[in-house]
């Protein structure tokens, strides 16, 4: 991973990992940081690490997004030695106390694609949240103001967003994608549009967004997402209404149909109090 951290606010960086494009969002404060997301494997966290040293010394407090390999599996790394707070919503939190699922849920996933990483992801060790968020928790980073929020059931159940209002940034994680399809094999599709509704409640015209994956993105974008997350809803209720496959309404959904079949099911199990 060749990567640093490019400035999208005063005191708010962005690294964008360059091969799942991943971001990691730094927020530096007076003597105190605040790291968003760890990457994949010990390895990445270790250059994640110098590319923060480069930017702060200060230390820092660390935030997971959600549960997923791709943004937590360098918890051990960036806040095992010396020991650092690790947030995380509750449901995260209590995912990443099974470690060896997590490694073979992810080492499965990655496997066929990008067979080297499965194997540093297999062998990397986890290290679990320290502090856990139920609704909302507000950490002053170095005087500096964030919030940590739990919008609602979407990409997870456990989904946590990272406000920085005195720059009005916010941290979506993966409940907005830019570089792909949002994900949809862990989550709650009839859902999340009202999560995404209440992330917008916190935005403004000037708010930088940062995504799971991708380049940062305005409130636009995200409406524009919000409207399409509504319309895959409908389409999924209207079809288990109707009793048509899910194919079916993979076949007519927004975002193309291999991560919309994921939804579909996803939907149905909901609508049908299997999920």
């Amino acid at each position: 991973m060749t990567a640093r951290f490019v400035q999208v606010a005063d005191g708010v960086h962005v690294l964008r990992e360059p091969l799942l494009h991943v971001n990691v969002t730094l927020v530096v404060g007076d003597g105190a940081a605040l790291l968003v997301d760890t990457l994949s494997t010990a390895g990445q966290a270790a250059e994640l690490a110098a590319a923060a040293r480069a930017v702060t010394t200060a230390p820092w407090t660390v935030v997971n997004t959600h549960h997923h390999f791709d943004h937590c599996f360098g918890n051990a790394t960036l806040a095992a030695d010396p020991p650092r707070p690790v947030y995380a919503h509750e449901v995260t939190a209590e995912a990443m106390r099974e470690p060896d699922r997590l490694r073979r849920e992810a080492y499965a996933e990655i496997r066929d694609t990008h067979p080297g990483l499965a194997g540093e992801v297999a062998e990397t060790v986890l290290l679990a949240p320290t502090h856990t968020v139920h609704g909302e928790t507000t950490l002053d980073v170095g005087g500096r103001r964030v919030v940590l929020r739990h919008p609602g059931r979407g990409h997870t159940a456990g989904d946590l967003v990272v406000h920085v209002p005195d720059v009005d940034v916010l941290v979506a994680g993966d409940l907005v994608e830019q570089s792909g399809p949002p994900a949809f094999e862990e989550s709650y599709p009839l859902q999340w549009p009202d999560t995404v509704a209440e992330l917008l409640r916190m935005t403004t015209p000037s708010t930088v967004v940062v995504p799971g994956h991708g380049e940062p993105v305005d409130a636009a974008f995200v409406r524009a997402q919000h409207a399409q997350l509504v319309e895959l809803a409908w389409l999924i209720r209207a079809g288990h209404t109707g009793g048509a496959p899910p194919e079916r309404v993979a076949a007519e959904a927004p975002f193309g149909a291999r991560p919309v079949l994921h939804a579909a099911r996803r939907g149905y199990a909901e609508l049908d109090n299997t999920a």
